[in-house]
């Protein structure tokens, strides 16, 4: 069995073929497909779907809460047992949001941050035009911006990265590339494209900061506890949602149905933690970034 599936993800690295499979498709199509076949609860689909999903990924559930599922729906949103994510206590400490392998990371520059070396974006395309994100590219002008990118077998809820508030969800309808590092190197403005939804933040002491889940192709679907509907491609509510939740550092603020990317962006002020560098995997409650020290 392991040799199948060493083979099976070495010819998915192929990259023509990666991009081929896994963009060339009715991708929106095949995505509405996926959320309906997922919610399945049937033994013989479940069983069937959990062998193929292992051939193309590490899985691992020696850390989940529950031990049986009932569809590929229930496995993919699962739990972790209680104190399998420490979380750094230090306040001068952002934590990583999610689990997750470190991609493009950096400064913001004239409002220009990187999905890929080579492959530029700017924040005002990202944020769309809602007059509620039209001041984010100024308020993070020099500051700092990650993209962390969940792969289909790793735990997919995401967090507060410190005590917060999120005040606004702005969502985005769009399309569902593949947001994997084949994808980014190739189409330019990929999670301008994407289904997203920015999630405007801030701490307690007042500073801002912005949390983008982005959605993909098989996993167009996002959860947020404080948003009473699922966001997909066929959420046709409102585009601006009001909130008003508080966060604790760590306490989860909501899930992708599947897994994708978490885009994160902050004012200037901060420094990268140790050991964050792309390619790097890190896990929900990891230090990601440093407050830098006043002088």
């Amino acid at each position: 069995m392991m040799k199948i599936r060493q083979l099976f993800q070495k010819w998915m690295l192929q990259e023509d073929l990666n991009f081929l499979l896994t963009n060339r498709i009715p991708r929106i199509t095949l995505t509405r497909f996926m959320g309906w076949w997922s919610q399945i609860r049937n033994p013989w689909v479940f069983k069937s779907s959990m062998a193929v999903w292992r051939l193309f990924s590490d899985l691992d559930l020696s850390e989940a809460k529950k031990k049986e599922f009932v569809s590929l729906h229930d496995c993919f949103t699962r739990e972790l047992q209680p104190g399998a994510r420490p979380v750094d206590p230090r306040v001068d400490v952002l934590c990583a949001p999610c689990d997750a392998i470190v991609g493009a990371y950096g400064d913001i520059s004239q409002g220009q941050v990187f999905q890929a070396k080579g492959f530029p974006y700017t924040l005002q395309s990202l944020l769309g035009d809602s007059a509620m994100c039209d001041l984010w590219p100024n308020a993070l002008e020099g500051g700092k911006f990650v993209t962390l990118r969940l792969t289909s077998s790793m735990y997919h809820r995401f967090h507060a990265p410190a005590d917060a508030q999120l005040n606004h969800v702005t969502y985005i309808s769009g399309d569902t590339w593949n947001v994997n590092p084949i994808a980014l190197q190739r189409v330019a403005q990929l999670f301008c494209k994407n289904e997203r939804a920015v999630l405007h933040m801030q701490l307690n002491d007042g500073e801002p900061f912005l949390i983008v889940p982005v959605a993909a192709v098989l996993v167009a679907s996002m959860r947020l506890h404080a948003v009473d509907v699922l966001l997909n491609l066929r959420y046709r509510g409102p585009n601006e949602i009001a909130c008003n939740a508080h966060y604790a550092k760590g306490q989860e603020i909501g899930w992708f149905e599947h897994g994708s990317t978490i885009l994160m962006f902050v004012p200037r002020g901060y420094e990268w933690a140790d050991g964050v560098t792309t390619g790097t995997r890190i896990r929900m409650g990891q230090a990601l970034m440093n407050r830098c020290s006043q002088s």
